[in-house]
């Protein structure tokens, strides 16, 4: 990757567009590494709130644990830049040995070459003719960059050849198994497979290198039957090798599944695969990793079930104020909807600290019951468990939604010290 443009960041000036960020540096005209380099206390460095945070700690154990695991299965990985959308993050994936990056639609492909992402596996079909002239453009004129996305339908395959006319390299596609009826993309059946391969096969501007889906969206998913569907989808593998459906020309086939809660069934069921025409790479997609949460992906994670093979550690927090006490059992945050991703469930409160004298004291009793656009609303048992100007400190779910709400997030020590901020690009 090339980490000149990711140090760029640091020269972007500190302004208004960045929530929670001190307003005397905007005053200075510092720029974020300037800013930085000042390594400002959370608590009393002049920031703001409501204003999310990012465990420095946390977040290199979670970077060491999925390479860890990866490494220790044969597993190659693709995390799903989705997720952060942080090229700061990516570098540090692909340095704690990240094949490439995982994207979901052609403008987080772009947001990847423009930070020298050199592989990128763009998880979902792509037909649109305009995306596919700007990837033919990108492979034409860099022999290193390496592109691999889905192809789920006989006509998507007829539509991206047509728009890739004349192309000096091929497209690379994995035809998609979808997880069954009622699953989201893919091919519903192995028949449905062989036609779309067929169909590759007759496209002179695609190459067909390997098979994927995603196994969350089985339908009620659970152990057995994601299992069942990993096994479907490495024996259309060993079947279309055996068929000759993977050209000559091929260095590696390519078998992916795998999000951020089955990969110990996807390392299980591709550890089965036999040898093939040509080594395999097993591509593992999971994104929460790199931030983990307090809840959704807390409850999901494979290490719940294999916990001697490592864990997660959540390294989000939204630290907001309470500006409101009005009744005993009732107090307001400044920070709302605009601010905390509550699509998959309200956030959890896991620190209090005195807005006097900075101390901390329990959470016991004190829960977040509802959420308005720049409101909090917390239910207390107690009348003195919170007050006027204390810090709250939020836990949440669902890393996606959280990165997406704050473009410039400050990366905080265990003594509080800001050393960084990552920047996101959604």
């Amino acid at each position: 990757m090339a980490s000149d443009a990711v140090h760029a960041l640091a020269h972007e000036p500190v302004d208004h567009r960045f929530k929670g960020l001190p307003p005397d540096a905007q005053a200075a005209s510092l720029t974020v590494g300037e800013l930085a380099a000042q390594g400002r206390d959370l608590f009393t460095g002049g920031f703001t709130t409501p204003v999310l945070t990012l465990d420095a700690a946390a977040l290199e154990h979670n970077l060491r644990a999925l390479e860890t695991y990866s490494s220790r299965h044969g597993l190659a990985f693709a995390p799903h830049g989705k997720t952060c959308m942080a090229p700061q993050l990516f570098e540090r994936q692909l340095a704690h040995g990240a094949w490439g990056i995982t994207a979901a639609v052609p403008h987080q492909a772009r947001v990847y070459r423009a930070f020298g992402i050199s592989r990128i596996f763009l998880a979902n079909e792509l037909v649109d003719p305009a995306a596919l002239r700007w990837v033919a453009a990108e492979l034409a004129a860099d022999p290193s960059f390496r592109f691999v996305c889905y192809v789920d339908s006989v006509r998507g395959v007829r539509l991206m050849d047509r728009a890739l006319a004349g192309a000096a390299r091929p497209v690379d596609v994995v035809v998609e198994l979808g997880g069954g009826e009622g699953a989201r993309t893919g091919a519903r059946t192995e028949a449905e497979c062989r036609e779309i391969a067929d169909a590759v096969a007759a496209a002179p501007g695609l190459r067909l290198v390997g098979v994927a889906g995603y196994e969350a969206e089985v339908p009620g998913a659970d152990a057995a039957k994601v299992t069942a569907w990993l096994r479907r989808l490495t024996g259309l593998a060993v079947e279309f090798d055996k068929a000759g459906r993977f050209g000559p020309e091929l260095d590696e086939i390519v078998v992916s599944a795998g999000g951020s809660a089955w990969f110990d069934s996807v390392a299980e069921v591709f550890a089965e695969l036999p040898d093939l025409s040509r080594p395999v790479l097993k591509l593992l997609r999971s994104g929460a990793y790199v931030s983990h949460d307090h809840g959704w992906y807390t409850r999901l994670t494979p290490f719940n079930r294999v916990p001697d093979e490592g864990g997660l550690l959540p390294a989000f927090r939204l630290w907001a104020q309470v500006v409101s006490r009005p009744a005993p059992g009732q107090a307001f945050l400044n920070a709302g909807k605009r601010d905390i991703a509550y699509d998959l469930g309200l956030p959890e409160v896991t620190a209090v600290r005195d807005g006097l004298d900075g101390t901390e004291r329990s959470v016991s009793g004190i829960r977040v019951v509802k959420l308005s656009d720049q409101h909090a609303w917390l239910e207390t048992d107690s009348a003195d468990a919170v007050q006027v100007g204390d810090w709250v400190a939020l836990g949440m779910s669902h890393p996606c939604t959280i990165f997406e709400k704050w473009q410039l997030i400050p990366l905080v020590e265990a003594d509080g010290t800001v050393t960084d901020y990552v920047r996101t690009f959604f």
